[in-house]
């Protein structure tokens, strides 16, 4: 995402830099969730049924059988790390939510808070990372990029890559860029962004660091209260 001035309703500048992308809805996102289920099962399947095969064939095979299966277990999961990677904890957080870094990064914080409400507030001072509720599920949104808690009690995750340009930005500047991005143009920022994993969640929440699991939690809370 650039720094330029965003619009409060309508289209995304950055969709220009993106033309050869359909615009992603509710259908593109469902789609998404098979393709990522269609390719797990894909990978799973031959390794499993080696798995199974190679007892049947000798029990003296069944070292063979517990690499088949130690494989498919660490290939799903290599993915969800790549996905949780998105979720990186800002600067300013530290064990017991304390707040530390330079000043321009304290002034950013102040500005990101009054973006957000009182409840969110906490939660960001306490996490480094905005809940966000939205027509898709509820957002996680950090300095590097985005989850989305999906589906029936929040149980499938989907992690979006994106981040706003400038390696000088204070870590709170960038998340609130990406904050009013998704609330101008919810549809365009899935379009823009990469999405690195789709799956379940707790795929997702054992690779992530304390303060993302306990932001993912209170986007899961959002999702079954509502």
């Amino acid at each position: 995402m650039s720094e330029a001035a965003l619009p409060l309703a309508g289209e995304l500048p950055e969709l220009a830099g993106v033309s050869w992308r359909a615009r992603v809805d509710e259908c593109a996102l469902r789609r998404r969730d098979r393709r990522w289920t269609r390719w797990t099962v894909y990978h799973e399947l031959p390794l499993l049924a080696t798995a199974a095969g190679m007892v049947v064939l000798s029990p003296l095979l069944a070292p063979m059988s517990v690499i088949a299966l130690a494989f498919a277990w660490v290939i799903p999961s290599l993915y969800a790390a790549r996905g949780a990677g998105v979720m990186q904890t800002p600067t300013w957080v530290r064990p017991g939510g304390a707040p530390v870094g330079a000043v321009a990064e304290h002034r950013a914080l102040g500005l990101l808070g009054d973006l957000v409400g009182h409840e969110p507030r906490a939660i960001l001072r306490d996490t480094g990372f905005v809940v966000e509720p939205g027509r898709f599920g509820t957002w996680v949104v950090g300095p590097a990029g985005a989850l989305l808690v999906r589906g029936p009690r929040g149980r499938r995750v989907q992690c979006w890559c994106v981040r706003a340009s400038g390696e000088e930005l204070p870590r709170a500047d960038r998340i609130a860029h990406l904050l009013l991005a998704l609330r101008a143009d919810e549809a365009g920022f899935a379009t823009v962004a990469n999405l690195s994993f789709s799956g379940a969640r707790w795929r997702v929440r054992r690779r992530l660091a304390p303060e993302a699991r306990a932001a993912l939690a209170v986007a899961v809370g959002l999702m079954r209260r509502g």
